[in-house]
């Protein structure tokens, strides 16, 4: 693993950061409240205000504007100048960027109250904050099921960031022109469904559980490729069932960070086994150590330990050493490597030696 971050703070800087961490739980509230109650809003659109101006037009009280605005002073949301605030970038990026708003949500719904038994999971290897969503032994099995906001903020992520990668990677999948996939991990559907219009003569295969699949086959109805995409229920970890043969790409999408490393071996195992000498073994997936800015590796450090207090309680988002060592295990050699596809994702082409 490569040498990463430094101790080059001077001691006032270091404390400053100290006492962020201290107090992060409430401003986050108080970040998420400007946003929701509309004052970064109302900044936005008329450039500068009072306090007493805005809590008059929000039909607010002048306490509570002036203690969320205060806390956006240290959050660095706004400024206040001749008495007046004014919204900063960093606002901006609370008040109108997609993926802040959707990470924002992402921590609130599904993860701020489950965090509460971080340390618990550490200690038991078991994923004990998911209690707060629902009684399952992992997330997976009860996605279909979550709570109506909970389910929204956890697709929400899902999606937003593996769909940036889908326009960068189809020309790449479909350049030898495969007729089969097996998308292993295909949840509703959403890459399946890619393939399916992006190549009019593809056949595509999804494995999941089965309250994914049940999902997944409502929505391939709806689009109409009910002729060229089926699903098949399957517990994934479990290693006696061997995948199905005779595909020309197995694909695995934002998949193995829902795995322990033991597991991923596993997975990877039995694409192998079911792997022709032709066929090719794709992954797709987000490590921190690849990541081109420090927003991106800071998301992930955290989406971590949403692994380990919601979702299953033994896996991660991975250093990419970690997976590529578990390739080389299995037999796989590394064809083709691509970095940076969407906004974080990197592409793994593997074939058997």
């Amino acid at each position: 693993m490569k040498d990463f971050g430094s101790d080059k703070k001077n001691v006032i800087q270091a404390n400053l950061d100290a006492q962020k961490i201290a107090f992060a739980p409430i401003m986050f509230q108080a970040a998420k409240s400007l946003r929701n109650l509309g004052i970064l809003e109302y900044l936005f659109r008329n450039n500068k205000a009072t306090v007493k101006t805005i809590a008059s037009a929000l039909n607010l009280s002048i306490y509570g504007v002036k203690v969320l605005l205060e806390a956006g002073l240290s959050l660095e949301l706004v400024y206040l100048k001749n008495n007046e605030f004014l919204l900063t970038k960093t606002g901006y990026f609370i008040l109108r960027d997609k993926m802040t708003n959707i990470n924002m949500d992402f921590t609130q719904d599904v993860n701020y109250m489950a965090m509460n038994h971080l340390e618990k999971s550490i200690v038991n290897g078991k994923p004990e904050g998911l209690k707060e969503l629902g009684d399952w032994d992992t997330v997976y099995v009860g996605l279909s099921e979550l709570p109506g906001k909970s389910k929204k903020s956890w697709f929400d992520f899902d999606h937003y960031y593996s769909d940036y990668t889908f326009p960068e990677v189809m020309p790449i999948l479909f350049k030898d022109h495969p007729k089969s996939f097996l998308d292993v991990g295909g949840n509703t559907g959403k890459f399946s469904m890619q393939c399916a219009a992006y190549d009019p003569n593809v056949k595509i295969t999804i494995l999941d559980l089965p309250g994914q699949v049940n999902v997944a086959r409502k929505n391939i109805a709806k689009a109409g490729f009910e002729d060229r995409i089926s699903a098949i229920e399957i517990n994934l970890l479990d290693k006696t069932i061997p995948f199905p043969k005779g595909f020309d790409i197995i694909w695995m999408s934002q998949f193995i960070d829902c795995f322990s490393l033991e597991e991923i071996s596993g997975l990877f195992k039995r694409a192998y086994e079911s792997m022709n000498v032709d066929a090719s073994f794709y992954i797709l997936e987000t490590f921190w150590d690849l990541q081109k800015f420090q927003a991106s590796t800071y998301s992930l450090h955290a989406t971590s330990l949403y692994f380990t207090t919601v979702a299953n309680g033994n896996s991660q988002m991975y250093h990419s050493q970690d997976i590529l060592s578990v390739i080389e295990n299995t037999g796989f050699v590394v064809d083709e490597l691509h970095e940076m596809i969407g906004m974080s994702h990197t592409l793994i082409k593997c074939k058997k030696k």
